[in-house]
């Protein structure tokens, strides 16, 4: 028997008194602090992400050695508003949109791999 008792944990009956009433000031206090968190964990790393990613893509020259998000490697040959020039290799150029950069390398980094 007191092995069934180790698995099946006895149910006592509830208070009669009925549920007990809540103090406001917690749930706001709560409320507060779960805003708090994700302000901390949500809003701010994302936007701080944004304007990195807003800052590089401002920065892109030509002449620049730069990562895609497909993993591609490349010189920017062109830059406009919205769509950069890439060169792959000796005659090879692709047109991507200048949001797909994800990196910009060191200088040199392309002729040393």
């Amino acid at each position: 028997m007191q092995l069934l008792n180790f698995f099946i944990s006895s149910a006592y009956a509830a208070d009669t008194a009925g549920p007990q009433p809540q103090n406001g000031f917690s749930l706001v206090l709560m409320l507060g602090v779960f805003v708090v968190f994700m302000y901390f964990a949500v809003w701010r790393p994302q936007s701080k992400r944004a304007k990195e990613q807003r800052d590089l893509l401002s920065s892109i020259a030509k002449g620049d050695e730069v990562v895609t998000a497909g993993g591609m490697l490349g010189t920017v040959n062109k830059v406009s508003d919205s769509y950069i020039s890439l060169g792959l290799a000796d005659n090879v150029e692709i047109t991507m949109q200048k949001s797909s950069i994800v990196k910009v390398l060191p200088k040199g980094t392309l002729k040393s791999i």
